[in-house]
């Protein structure tokens, strides 16, 4: 069953929030120590405790630094390779922390107008981020990989202290990450900080969750004191609800400039990703030109794969789907014999009887191939054949009910 995180930054959030919260949802301090330890970082330990704020009890957490290990810049090329190195964490942890740093570096070679390369952090770049960074990405692992809402993130205001001066609040930085997102402009203080920015803009959908059964709530309370809010990250897991996971639905995609002969291999990559069925239609597009509507029938779990397949797939600019009912039959399959060969019979059946019979084509196609006749013969000997069974299994029932019926009344 798919898990659902929603993220609900009260007072902001940060790379120390996003994991204290997470350790108040129940993951272990132990396995993030024991994946973070192979990052072979100096000088540092984890510190985990209770705090409120503004009556709100949580987890508050602190990277705390026994040497100091913070001081230099180190370049990204030299935070790639520490994240690399680090065997003791998966390739999908690694992966994701990496991402979240590129993200970082994209922006920071916007902001400098400087080649990603040549790109030094600082603040981010410290030891504490790094674990921050890693851990939060390791966290997600560990609460069961899931998919990640928030609602948008209060940026703050005022100046902070960095290693390029005193910055406007939010930083250039922070805005940068948070580009295309829903944000709001609001609050005292720096209340998303760069790295709580990347996190949100690596494996954050900022937009209200589906619905979603409620087992879990955490908080990450951070540093400071706010006057206006509880200084927490909320964050609330739970598992979607049956009618979502299970539901139908139909992604949809008009083509007006597609090469026809991509269409085949388009169906067909739809069915391998797991799509119920695929089709293709012709469409009068505007400007009165000939055109392509693509359909696949998908559950909830496969939908996002298949509209990812067809923005990769095709040259559509965009995608629409939209959740489906329907109604099915039960299914079965049994074999029946021919002077070719067995054939398999799908059937459909609703409450014991029988509704639909259909051989498997491709069972047809392989004997008359091989037997060097047409397809429509195979196919109607063998539902002849099924419906003959059927009558002789129908006429013995109803004579043993005959005979036992006579018995009866034998024995009266």
């Amino acid at each position: 069953m798919k898990k659902i995180l929603y993220l609900e930054p009260v007072g902001g959030v940060a790379g120390d929030m996003f994991l204290a919260a997470a350790i108040d949802l129940g993951v272990p301090e132990a396995d993030l120590r024991a994946g973070l330890d192979t990052l072979r970082l100096p000088g540092w330990r984890l510190s985990t405790s209770r705090a409120a704020r503004h009556s709100i009890t949580g987890t508050h957490l602190d990277v705390q630094l026994i040497a100091d290990s913070s001081a230099g810049e180190r370049s990204l090329v030299e935070i790639r390779e520490i994240i690399r190195s680090a065997n003791g964490l998966s390739a999908r942890v690694r992966e994701r922390a990496l991402e979240i740093f590129d993200l970082i570096g994209q922006a920071e070679a916007k902001i400098h107008e400087v080649p990603i390369e040549k790109i030094h952090f600082h603040e981010v770049g410290a030891v504490d981020s790094i674990v921050d960074i890693c851990g939060a990405s390791l966290a997600l692992e560990l609460l069961g990989e899931p998919e990640v809402y928030a609602s948008a993130p209060p940026l703050g205001s005022g100046s902070v202290e960095t290693a390029h001066g005193n910055m406007p609040v939010p930083t250039p930085a922070t805005l940068e990450l948070l580009k295309d997102r829903p944000v709001r402009f609001e609050g005292i203080g720096e209340l998303t900080t760069p790295t709580g920015a990347a996190l949100v803009r690596a494996f954050c959908k900022v937009e209200p969750p589906p619905e979603f059964i409620l087992e879990k709530v955490g908080y990450g309370v951070g540093t400071q004191q706010l006057r206006d809010r509880p200084n927490v990250l909320r964050a609330s897991l739970g598992r979607l609800v049956g009618e979502e996971a299970d539901s139908t639905w139909v992604v949809e995609a008009n083509l007006d400039d597609c090469n026809p002969q991509l269409l085949g291999s388009l169906l067909e990559t739809m069915l391998e990703l797991g799509a119920m069925d695929a089709f293709v239609l012709p469409a009068t597009m505007k400007k009165s030109r000939p055109g392509h509507l693509v359909g696949v029938v998908v559950s909830g779990s496969r939908r996002q794969a298949v509209c990812d397949a067809l923005l990769r797939e095709s040259t559509t600019l965009g995608v629409r789907y939209y959740r489906v009912e329907r109604m099915v039959l039960e299914r079965s399959v049994e074999e029946v014999s021919t002077r070719f060969g067995p054939v398999r019979i799908k059937l459909g059946h609703r409450g014991g009887t029988v509704l639909n019979a259909q051989p498997e084509f491709e069972d047809c196609r392989r004997i008359a191939q091989k037997e060097k006749v047409p397809i429509k013969q195979v196919w109607a000997e063998a539902l002849a054949s099924y419906h003959q069974t059927t009558e002789a299994r129908e006429h013995d029932r109803q004579a043993l009910g005959s005979a036992d019926s006579r018995l009866f009344e034998k024995n009266r």
